[in-house]
Parts: structure tokens; C-alpha cells; sequence
């Protein structure tokens, strides 16, 4: 009696630990891509598209200015900037 509820403690002790380290590593990496609340900030993302694998275009509202940068592998590139009016349009 005493040898199966041993057993039972090595075998399932170890795959409850192993679940348990398996949901936090996921959960930490799931966290990045969760949508969160930003309030009020002075930089905000209008819009990002993807131009290839390793480049990307967005759009930045920025102290009354958009910006459009590129950033890529080789880093961030301002490629154009305009004033915008007082709707954010």
C-alpha cells in the first residue's frame, strides 16, 4: 500500500511541476502580444505594415508631427514627417 502511493508521488509529482514550469514559461511569452492600455502617451502607433521579412513601415503621431520611419534590420530610418491638424487627422 505504501509503495503505490510512493509510485504514484514520483511519477506524478514531477509532471505537475513540469505543467506548472510549462504555463509560466508560456505565459511569459504569450504576455508581449497581449493588447494593453496605453492611456495617454506623447507617441502613438497609427498604423505598421510589413514591406518584407525584414523590414517594416509605421506610422508615429509625435508632438503634433507624423512620422513615417522604416525600421529593419539595420535600424530605424526617418523617411518622411508632416504636420498634423488638431483632430489627429
Amino acid at each position: 500500500m505504501m509503495w503505490s502511493y510512493i509510485l504514484k508521488l514520483v511519477v506524478l509529482l514531477p509532471l505537475v511541476c513540469g505543467l506548472l514550469v510549462g504555463c509560466l514559461y508560456l505565459w511569459r511569452r504569450l504576455e508581449a502580444r497581449l493588447p494593453r492600455n496605453q492611456g495617454e502617451r506623447m507617441l502613438k502607433v497609427k498604423e505598421t505594415m510589413m514591406i518584407s521579412p525584414g523590414l517594416r513601415l509605421a506610422v508615429l503621431d509625435f508632438e503634433g508631427r507624423r512620422l513615417l520611419i522604416s525600421v529593419g534590420r539595420g535600424g530605424v530610418t526617418l523617411i518622411d514627417k508632416a504636420g498634423i491638424g488638431r483632430d489627429g487627422q
